[in-house]
């Protein structure tokens, strides 16, 4: 993968990053270098920063009390590259990196699909003759974990369709991120009039994965009133041998259940 950074500074410099791969998991690493190309004068490179950015929907309040959403895009993991250095008339700097996807960084693909609403990327910020870039975005790839991809995959067993893909602010128990993923479902037939949405959070790490469970929202993890949701901790060992449609059906029992909607 090729991306051309939308970095061109005075003097006719430029910066490429180039990705070995776009296609990345959690927990992963994506390896490449930034190449950096002198222009017709000698300039200083005083800063080589990479960071992965994500899309988040940010909830507001305007000035009359009412309510609105919008999109942003937000930091959550920076990889500085080396020193100060001095680029000379038409010379070619490379800056190798390998830069870590944090275990909690949303899926935004599954069986090679990707999610309606995520956007996830490597963005380079370069400060060269005192010019500050921040290039554009080169779209990644993140595959669901062999446990996330099971579990993805008995809702779909089960009957549910998927409905769509956000990021909301906020850190959740467990998380270093400042955003959090629901994945939402329209429920199967046998669960209708039971749920009327389901919504399922990712909290991973390197032995074990979290799973968050709500249905019909009421104002999310963050905030008071969402009383319908349960948290479940899925080991990674033995997970290829658990029965997923049985344990995600068990699981919504327990959340119907307790609030006397399924029997």
């Amino acid at each position: 993968m090729f991306k051309k950074l939308s970095a061109m500074f005075g003097g006719g410099a430029s910066v490429d990053t180039v990705l070995a791969s776009p296609h990345t998991r959690p927990g992963d690493v994506l390896r490449g270098e930034v190449r950096i190309s002198g222009g017709n004068v000698e300039m200083v490179v005083d800063r080589v920063e990479l960071e992965l950015v994500a899309k988040v929907e940010v909830e507001g309040e305007t000035v009359g009390g009412d309510d609105y959403e919008h999109n942003t895009m937000m930091a959550f993991q920076r990889l500085h590259l080396g020193h100060r250095f001095s680029l000379q008339p038409g010379a070619h700097h490379a800056v190798p990196f390998e830069l870590a996807v944090p275990w909690e960084t949303p899926v935004t693909s599954v069986n090679g699909y990707p999610l309606h609403g995520m956007q996830l990327g490597v963005r380079t910020e370069l400060e060269l003759a005192g010019a500050l870039d921040k290039g554009d975005m080169d779209p990644i790839q993140v595959n669901p974990l062999p446990a996330q991809a099971r579990l993805l995959d008995a809702f779909s067993r089960l009957g549910f369709q998927f409905k769509g893909a956000d990021l909301e602010r906020g850190t959740l128990y467990g998380s270093r991120l400042p955003f959090f993923q629901e994945i939402e479902f329209y429920p199967a037939h046998q669960y209708a009039g039971a749920i009327n949405e389901l919504e399922v959070t990712f909290i991973s790490g390197p032995q074990s994965m979290d799973v968050l469970l709500e249905l019909d929202k009421r104002g999310g993890f963050l905030s008071s009133g969402s009383d319908a949701y349960n948290r479940f901790t899925v080991q990674y060992a033995g997970a290829e041998q658990l029965n997923w449609e049985q344990w995600l059906h068990e699981h919504l029992q327990i959340l119907t259940q307790r609030r006397g909607l399924f029997s």
